[in-house]
């Protein structure tokens, strides 16, 4: 069976987590005799076509980039000619463009959409947006939400209950590479063994400000791996609150990133609005039997991180509650290391690539069945 996954970035251009979702998809499901292919934009789509571990990835030039939505006008005719080579189209929600396209081109192939998050930021726009949306959303055989909780606080899909499916984001963690010891000490000498750590892009809904501010007067060691448009304000930040116990290591490859990730205490994930909808790098963290710290926004970041057994869920946006958590877990170690390992058998149960490319062939064999 060929499946056709459509959304406005892929690898090797970005590596978000809607990106990586694509990947494990396209590599979990080809055991079940599953070809997935992505058509994607891209600002230099030289070449066109290109394949990326077990899987070809066909790139449109993007023209112009306006409120988060990439636009193109030959990605018309790449989608045309893919969706009729197709057996199913796999959208990847939210992406207006991606609408406008199913209709324009009249695709008539089983559609599955997953819907990774709700419109958040733009308001006014989704006012606009929100006909095409719904049409586009009816029209829809099946949509997959990563998460019960997600789907019970989403006001859009309340109306798509009876055709909702809920398949959690898998990591496969055999594809994560093993750092060498001589990394592994590298990271033991700069960041010790006990240490709070946060994985991520520092963009608006990720709550790092609070975590700043819950470390403020303590000695509790954080590091923080990433970048992003809020960079420069959060350190500056860091700095007006003297923490000299944070650490900003940029961007790092995942070699590195699964050192720290092994090294570590417990992952610190401060995300305090929804936007943040499901929390991969937090996924990590309990991949490699890591105690979590998440905020409650009503998404999957508490479907990963239940509290109590795998970590602990504190209001979001309160930093002495954040600060609260970090102490109960710095200042219990046994209670710590029972969270990481049932962390470990949460994921081991629901989060593993292979059951989610298990559940989604089964959903795409159902599909074209019909």
């Amino acid at each position: 069976m060929r499946v056709l996954h459509f959304f406005k970035t892929y690898m090797p251009d970005t590596m978000g987590g809607i990106e990586r979702v694509i990947f494990q998809l396209c590599q979990s499901t080809l055991p079940h005799g599953i070809r997935g292919e992505v058509l994607t934009l891209s600002s230099n789509p030289y070449p066109a076509e290109l394949a990326i571990a077990d899987h070809r990835v066909h790139r449109a030039k993007l023209d112009l980039h306006v409120a988060s939505t990439g636009l193109s006008y030959s990605v018309i005719r790449q989608f045309r000619e893919l969706a009729e080579q197709a057996d199913l189209i796999h959208y990847h929600f939210p992406w207006p463009l991606m609408d406008l396209l199913h209709f324009l081109v009249g695709v008539r192939k089983p559609v599955i959409v997953t819907y990774h998050s709700d419109v958040v930021r733009q308001k006014f726009l989704l006012r606009l947006y929100s006909p095409l949306m719904h049409r586009f959303l009816a029209r829809a055989d099946r949509i997959v939400v990563t998460s019960p909780n997600y789907l019970e606080t989403s006001e859009v899909l309340r109306r798509y209950r009876h055709k909702a499916v809920t398949i959690p984001i898998g990591l496969d963690k055999q594809g994560y590479p093993q750092p060498s010891p001589e990394r592994m000490q590298h990271w033991r000498e700069r960041c010790g063994e006990r240490f709070f750590l946060f994985v991520g892009v520092m963009r608006y809904y990720k709550g790092l400000h609070v975590l700043l501010e819950a470390v403020k007067d303590s000695d509790y060691p954080v590091v923080i791996v990433g970048s992003g448009p809020l960079e420069a304000e959060l350190k500056a930040q860091a700095e007006r609150l003297g923490l000299g116990n944070v650490q900003f290591l940029g961007q790092l490859d995942d070699e590195d990133k699964v050192a720290l990730l092994q090294l570590c205490l417990a992952v610190a994930f401060p995300s305090h609005l929804r936007s943040e909808a499901f929390g991969i790098s937090l996924l990590e963290g309990a991949m490699y039997g890591k105690p979590m710290i998440s905020c409650e926004i009503g998404t999957g970041t508490s479907y990963i991180n239940l509290h109590g057994e795998t970590g602990l869920v504190v209001q979001p946006n309160d930093a002495k509650a954040f600060r609260a958590a970090m102490d109960q877990l710095w200042g219990d170690p046994e209670r710590c290391a029972r969270m990481g390992r049932n962390a470990l058998a949460h994921y081991e149960e629901l989060f593993t690539a292979a059951r989610m490319g298990q559940q989604m062939a089964e959903l795409y064999e159902e599909l074209a069945g019909r």
